[in-house]
């Protein structure tokens, strides 16, 4: 009996140590994504057990905006965080040190430019109908976020400029309620305020939507030492990543992924995922195409004076583990262009 007793003991024992060193075997990381659809591929590989999967023991951060998520980055609060190509050269010259390693949201992989997810909305009896008429009135817009460039840009094709209008700086979870209230005429915003503006404000009107003016487009980007100190576990972040940006564009997936981001996202609901999810282009990929991209926001920068000069690139995007991944498992990738 007592041989028996010790034979257990010692298998027990064997299977706790086992689930244990499993347990441990994950690597720790946080990751950062903004409170919008946006950020649905970080949503979808923490639901659906893509992080765990590949070995990562995942927790997400989610602030307002990329520039939340920067000043999060900085203060070590997390490891990997996305921020929009319209505002992240600014830091990059200032001397912020990042490597972009997979991609967030948008098609910059594939095209410099991809703004369907935001426009501007305006209210009812406002007399707003066109761009043009945007002269004079009071815009609510969040101040240093990609909806300022889209602003300017559009104004900018339209032979206005910024001191036509009375811009009033607006958070971006404040946008609608202040659109509703009647304290702005209008207000620029990206997904899912600009639909839920239409939802939530009876007769308001969709001014604008996309047309290829900037590039909405964000890469996961890490530290230096984050990314290459540990370059087994970004290379499981890479592969994490673009299995559930995969999972995301599949049709037959919708449902659920709805209803995850409904879950993540404050205010949202899975019918309104639904509705939105559709202007937004979820694609892991990173190469050429997105230096391009990143030239293209930059000579923007550049022209509204936020830069002084043309910024490399090659200085943050590092294709290593997204080539890795891509040669691995094609698959992930074989529904895009």
């Amino acid at each position: 009996m007592r041989k028996y007793f010790f034979r257990t003991t010692v298998a027990f024992t064997f299977v706790f140590l086992a689930l244990s060193s499993s347990a441990f075997a994950q690597s720790k990381l946080r990751v950062g994504a903004a409170s919008n659809i946006g950020g649905m591929i970080v949503f979808v590989a923490q639901d659906k057990g893509f992080f765990a999967k590949h070995g990562l023991d995942a927790k997400v951060v989610v602030r307002n905006t990329g520039s939340a998520l920067t000043k999060s980055l900085n203060a070590g609060e997390i490891d990997f965080a996305p921020a929009a190509f319209t505002n992240l050269p600014v830091a990059l010259e200032k001397g912020i040190k990042l490597r972009g390693v997979v991609g967030y949201l948008g098609s910059s992989y594939s095209k410099p430019t991809h703004d369907g997810n935001v426009g501007i909305t305006a209210r009812p009896n406002s007399g707003i109908k066109t761009i043009a008429d945007l002269k004079g009135k009071k815009i609510g817009v969040t101040f240093g976020s990609t909806v300022d460039l889209y602003l300017r840009e559009v104004m900018l094709k339209e032979g206005m400029t910024m001191s036509d209008i009375k811009r009033v700086n607006v958070r971006p979870p404040s946008l609608v309620s202040i659109l509703d209230s009647g304290g702005v005429d209008a207000i620029v915003s990206w997904e899912p305020n600009l639909t839920r503006s239409l939802d939530k404000v009876k007769g308001a009107t969709l001014v604008s939507r996309g047309g290829d003016y900037i590039c909405f487009c964000a890469v996961m980007h890490g530290k230096p030492e984050t990314v290459n100190g540990d370059r087994k576990r970004t290379q499981a972040f890479v592969d994490a990543m673009s299995e559930a940006a995969h999972y995301l564009r599949d049709p037959k997936n919708l449902d659920e992924v709805s209803e995850i981001g409904s879950r993540f996202v404050r205010g949202m609901t899975a019918d309104l995922v639904k509705r939105t999810i559709q202007h937004v282009v979820y694609d892991a990929r990173i190469g050429k195409g997105t230096a391009t991209a990143f030239n293209y926001s930059v000579k923007q920068l550049i022209a509204q004076k936020k830069m002084k000069k043309p910024y490399d690139p090659a200085n943050y995007l590092d294709t290593s583990f997204i080539d890795s991944t891509m040669k691995r498992h094609p698959e992930w990738f074989a529904d895009l262009k």
